[in-house]
């Protein structure tokens, strides 16, 4: 077992609205078993949002013995492809998650929704229309007043099954005909103003090819989908509380005997971040962030790449429970959660990141001795390892202070400071360069302090360091929050329009330092976790670090909230 499979002791489940649901349904016989789904579309990385989606459907379909499915809602060929469909099963498996069977696709079942398309035309219960996107917005009314009837919408069952199979061979333009469904174009709901359930659409689909010129449209798709998986509950985020007359609508009027449950949940809003796909898309693509897997980025393969852990995310989705209500969480809840998660399971070691020259001018070879210390003061398990000295050492720039403030326990002029883990050392002279800048302290080592307290006096600062002469020279990116606004892609300016959201990138969301770190780390692989002692935790980059050639370590987060008010 590696340091870094320790997880957060489990805290209790938390009952929710959805899992009440659930136990009713089982209770009652409404139900004998559950199944749930995730179906993302493949059109993007999943980020932090999708993230709590995934914990509440694999984690019910777990606690009730059931299956989850995943499936990819493909059904938009010209934003997916197989880059996101690798990742989503990626981030999926590395949130500690699996799903039931293979993972489906809504194109395995373009036949068969094309069938079923069919059979509505033959039951007259669907048409093809021939407005355009602009005429159908005219006719639909407004939240207001409702909708006018197409002129196409009397066609006869013959007409429109010829027209519509005439679509799938290829005959007319793409967006010259619908298929729409005959509902209600006076319903107070306008999802159910005869909505369209087919377009035309010459686009290579990243698995179908070109077999298909026309494609179905999601909320026709979904529930299908779902039926057609046997799901019992369909959990989806409360933007599709309107849609869910007409997921039920579609199955009640097709032969298809199971029925699932669609039930809306609010999704996250996360402060100080974004989770519109389509803007973390933009970042991407202009080149503000390094990709989708940017350790600044919400995605999952982002969180993953920073160094956040599995067990912390799980334990955020928990933390902020399930409900109807708005889910508006602010960034440092979930920094805390992976701080609790990685405080366990890290082991610790020390780090200077910004350097000043320690000479110890009574170091002795052989007579200065060094001493061993524990990765974890709570886990003898993870071991131990040398803490050498020598006679140059690296201690942080902020643990020295000329002018020392009040209650100031680090070094001075002329004070003292225990070497954690070592000697008790005083500082007999500073060294400046010539813009007055600190550049050494010469200082001198108490050799009765190894292990033991100096003799009639108190020394209360214990400060951290590194042997110049031992430590591993590594590439330290500090990581920060990547908007400097709670909610960037919401501020109006003063003509009241939204400003755009790049306006609010953080200028210091990344700096790059170099930094000495002890020679322990040198060979650690890439996604290793420790907590910097006194400094943070920090992971190994998963990508550009290199065991015994290149160190790379990424900031995963502080150790205490400096955003907090």
């Amino acid at each position: 077992m590696s340091h870094n499979d320790h997880s957060a002791p489990a805290t209790p489940e938390v009952k929710h609205f959805i899992k009440s649901i659930i136990e009713a349904d089982l209770e009652s016989g409404k139900r004998d078993h559950v199944a749930t789904r995730f179906p993302p579309e493949p059109n993007g990385y999943l980020h932090v949002g999708h993230a709590k989606s995934i914990c509440l459907n694999f984690g019910i379909a777990d606690e009730f013995g059931g299956s989850c499915k995943l499936r990819m809602d493909d059904t938009n060929p010209e934003k997916e492809n197989d880059e996101y469909v690798q990742a989503i099963q990626r981030d999926i498996t590395w949130l500690g998650f699996h799903w039931d069977g293979a993972v489906r696709f809504a194109s395995d079942y373009f036949e068969q929704l094309y069938q079923y398309a069919e059979a509505l035309i033959m039951a007259g219960k669907a048409f093809v229309d021939d407005l355009n996107a602009e005429q159908m917005r005219e006719y639909r009314g407004s939240l207001t007043s409702p909708g006018r009837e197409s002129p196409y919408r009397t066609r006869s069952v013959e007409e429109n099954l010829d027209l519509f199979r005439r679509m799938r061979a290829g005959e007319f333009a793409d967006g010259a005909k619908t298929l729409r469904l005959k509902i209600d174009m006076a319903s107070g709901n306008v999802n159910l103003r005869d909505p369209v359930i087919y377009r035309i659409r010459r686009a290579h689909h990243h698995r179908t090819g070109d077999t298909w010129c026309i494609y179905p449209m999601y909320d026709y798709t979904h529930c299908i989908s779902d039926a057609i998986e046997g799901i019992t509950h369909s959990l989806c985020t409360l933007e599709f509380e309107d849609h869910r007359p007409l997921y039920d609508w579609v199955l009640d009027n097709l032969d298809i005997e199971h029925h699932p449950q669609q039930i809306e949940f609010s999704r996250l809003e996360l402060l100080s971040t974004m989770t519109s796909k389509r803007k973390l898309n933009q970042l991407v693509t202009e080149g503000l962030v390094g990709g989708w897997d940017d350790p600044r980025m919400p995605t999952i393969s982002g969180m993953r790449r920073r160094g956040y852990t599995p067990g912390g995310i799980r334990l955020f989705a928990q933390r902020i429970g399930i409900s109807k209500s708005e889910n508006v969480v602010d960034l440092s809840v979930l920094e805390g959660a992976v701080r609790e998660d990685l405080e366990n399971a890290s082991p610790r070691v020390m780090a200077v990141l910004d350097p000043i020259k320690v000479t110890l001018s009574n170091f002795q070879d052989g007579v200065t001795t060094s001493r061993s210390a524990p990765f974890h003061p709570h886990h003898p398990e993870f071991g131990e390892r040398d803490v050498p000295i020598s006679r140059e050492i690296w201690i942080d720039r902020d643990d020295f202070a000329e002018v020392p403030p009040p209650k100031w326990q680090r070094l001075t002029p002329g004070g003292e400071v225990r070497l954690r883990y070592s000697y008790v050392i005083k500082c007999d002279e500073v060294i400046k360069d010539a813009d007055g800048r600190v550049v050494e302290l010469k200082c001198s080592i108490d050799p009765d302090t190894l292990g033991q307290n100096p003799v009639g006096r108190k020394v209360k600062g214990v400060i951290h360091w590194v042997s110049a002469g031992h430590a591993v020279e590594a590439e330290v990116r500090l990581y920060d929050r990547l908007f400097t606004e709670e909610r960037p892609d919401a501020v109006r300016g003063e003509d009241g329009q939204y400003v755009d959201f790049t306006r609010f990138l953080n200028p210091v969301s990344l700096r790059t330092v170099t930094g000495f770190i002890e020679a322990c780390v040198k060979t650690a692989e890439p996604e290793t976790r420790y907590q910097f002692e006194r400094v943070g935790y920090f992971v190994t980059d998963r990508i550009d670090h290199v065991p015994g050639e290149r160190v790379v370590f990424n900031r995963t987060v502080s150790l205490r909230d400096t955003w907090s008010k």
